[in-house]
């Protein structure tokens, strides 16, 4: 007996879908009872996934740098989680690739008269001398998303601790295979690391709340 609940809200589009944070978001939703609308560039990628057969999910292909397909995937969603970003485009032009991006979203919701986007950004002071530019452009893709209609909810976040964050497993590996380093003093940083369990329940509670 299928025993799923749907909540009766317009469903939930999640971008990005094959990444970290929101292949761990999705069946979330799905458990809470959310219908949920995935995005992703390969419907294959997103097919593989364990929530793909879920009675709750539909899965489209789109891409943020394809405004017709875009445009598409949000259709007929209350809430869009933008948890996609450029690190890599060709010609290492990433910062360029995510301002389209997220220009392009600001011009897909306002068609489709979206309700609210959720933006999953980095957590740094973009003042300092040694910011990355990764950092940078998180903080300009958030700063373009404002500008839409649709109301903007952005949360920051520093390193992720979990199995299978990039950033978790770099500095993981490090510690296993270097445990004592040599570093010049521009390495030094103060971070503000948080769990991924933490993170999940910091965006589904911008949903609920």
């Amino acid at each position: 007996m299928n025993t799923y609940n749907v909540k009766t809200q317009k469903p939930v589009l999640v971008t990005g879908a094959t990444g970290y944070v929101a292949g761990r978001l999705v069946p979330l939703l799905l458990e809470s009872g959310y219908r949920v609308r995935t995005m992703g560039r390969s419907i294959e990628k997103m097919a593989g996934r364990p929530w793909s057969r879920h009675p709750g999910i539909e899965m489209v292909k789109g891409d943020i740098m394809d405004i017709a397909s875009l445009t598409e995937a949000v259709k007929g969603c209350g809430t869009i989680y933008y948890l996609v970003h450029s690190m890599i485009s060709q010609k290492g032009k990433y910062r360029h690739a995510d301002r389209i991006g997220a220009e392009n979203m600001v011009r897909a919701t306002a068609v489709q008269k979206s309700d609210h986007i959720i933006y999953l950004g980095g957590l740094g002071d973009i003042t300092h001398k040694n910011i990355s530019q990764h950092l940078i452009s998180r903080n300009e893709v958030g700063q373009i998303l404002k500008k839409g209609p649709a109301p903007v909810t952005i949360l920051r976040a520093a390193m992720i601790l979990g199995s299978g964050s990039a950033s978790f497993e770099i500095l993981r590996y490090l510690a296993e295979r270097l445990p004592v380093m040599i570093t010049p003093k521009w390495v030094s940083m103060p971070t503000q690391p948080i769990s991924i369990a933490n993170v999940l329940g910091y965006l589904k509670g911008c949903l609920e709340h």
